[in-house]
């Protein structure tokens, strides 16, 4: 199975009627996409209300990637609003009790920022959070470098496979030590790919005032999905499920990538919410 979506579901304007309400975008989205990202789970650890309407807006089959709390991913630098690690842990936990309760949650992303290097603190940190995390899926993007090194690639994917984590595969700039290489090996039964774009200008000008608006503006040509398409007939071969997820939308480009996407791998989704219809 390969599905198909993009991160969050509210800036992406291709999919809505002009004047649609924040509310109102997600039970619209779940008729082109059978998956979405939470990315405000990053910022903070939403609210049961928050997840519970998500749940009610969307088909029975449809899936949730959560994103990892940014305090759970060391991305706040030990500068957390709890009284202890575990208190966090448990929180976020909680938080997501009714997605996974409803069948809906395929899994939670940890991403980790650009400086947490592959050494023993970090593998410590990554097995900590595991054990943290038992009887969750958890997937696994790394930001640095070292983990990716010739001499570290086997080592850090068989680590995976033994850690339990679900390796998420990146497509981003090869831009110096902040980013990594699409390395094209499973370690589950369900496999994460993450579309960032090829900005590498953007990647790393991290002067710029409006950096962050500008680091995934980037649209995916025939040829580059046609390469991910190898890739991803590849991966079904090893992995029983594929989730594709396009991030690419500084400037709008990740839906109009995403639906491109589906049709060349020639995917029919049954099950999404009814599309309104477009009569001009």
């Amino acid at each position: 199975m390969i599905l198909i979506g993009v991160t969050g579901w509210g800036d992406h304007q291709s999919l809505y009627p002009e004047g649609t309400k924040s509310t109102e975008k997600l039970k619209l989205y779940s008729g082109f996409f059978p998956v979405v990202e939470v990315d405000s789970s990053f910022y903070a650890i939403q609210p049961l209300k928050n997840y519970q309407k998500w749940i009610k807006d969307t088909p029975d089959r449809f899936s949730f990637i959560i994103k990892a709390y940014q305090g759970m991913t060391g991305h706040s630098r030990g500068k957390i609003p709890f009284e202890s690690t575990k208190e966090m842990f448990d929180l976020f936990k909680a938080s997501i009790q009714p997605v996974i309760e409803s069948g809906k949650m395929k899994a939670v992303l940890f991403q980790y920022p650009p400086w947490f290097e592959c050494n023993k603190e970090s593998v410590q940190m990554l097995r900590f959070t595991r054990e943290m995390m038992e009887g969750i899926p958890v997937a696994l993007e790394f930001r640095h470098q070292s983990w990716f090194m010739p001499e570290m690639r086997e080592k850090t994917v068989e680590f995976m496979r033994e850690e339990r984590w679900i390796h998420t595969i990146c497509d981003e700039p090869q831009a110096g030590q902040g980013s990594i290489p699409a390395v094209i090996e499973p370690t589950s039964e369900l496999t994460i790919i993450r579309m960032h774009g090829r900005n590498v200008h953007g990647w790393n000008n991290h002067g710029q005032e409006n950096w962050r608006e500008v680091r995934y503006l980037y649209r995916y040509n025939d040829k580059e999905l046609a390469e991910w398409k190898q890739h991803v007939e590849k991966l079904s071969e090893q992995s029983k499920e594929i989730v594709i997820l396009f991030n690419n939308n500084s400037g709008g480009d990740a839906a109009d990538n995403a639906r491109k996407f589906i049709d060349m791998l020639s995917l029919d989704y049954e099950g999404l919410s009814p599309r309104q219809l477009d009569l001009f």
